[in-house]
């Protein structure tokens, strides 16, 4: 096993601090016209807040691994129920969040795996924006979803 060794703070040009020493990403799943999201726990960075399972790269990894990785300790899913189809950059220049959309096939089950998670739900794309969003995903949320209607998904 590879060492974890993205895990830590990084004070961005922004005046924000972002976790993540080489950047972060998360996994945006798509099923139909549901998206699946997650409730934060309230002592986590920007707690008690709706967003996609995602977290620190570590140096050795991809931003789709990273994704995917984040997903399957946050959430327990089967990585191969998933297929990625774009990305989706916020870029900080010192820092950058990736944002990794991809199909979930409907056999795909997810769950809170740990105390990261207080809920998991698939949730209607046009509600999405209703709820207690994660400031950095309500922020990239109608890019994501130009995105989407420009790939047709």
């Amino acid at each position: 096993m590879t060492a974890r060794d993205g895990d830590g703070w990084v004070q961005c040009d922004c005046g924000n601090k972002h976790w993540g020493r080489h950047g972060a990403a998360g996994l945006l799943l798509i099923r139909g016209n549901e998206i699946l999201l997650q409730h934060r726990a309230p002592w986590v960075h920007s707690g008690d807040t709706w967003g996609i399972p995602g977290g620190a790269r570590d140096s050795h990894e991809s931003m789709e691994e990273a994704a995917i990785r984040e997903a399957v300790e946050e959430l327990g899913i089967d990585p191969t129920l998933v297929t990625p189809i774009q990305h989706f950059l916020d870029d900080h220049s010192v820092w950058s969040y990736t944002t990794v959309i991809a199909s979930a096939d409907n056999n795909l089950v997810a769950h809170e795996l740990n105390e990261e998670s207080e809920r998991v739900e698939w949730v209607a794309r046009e509600v999405v924006h209703t709820m207690n969003l994660h400031p950095s995903f309500a922020a990239s949320w109608p890019a994501l979803l130009a995105l989407l209607a420009e790939l047709g998904i």
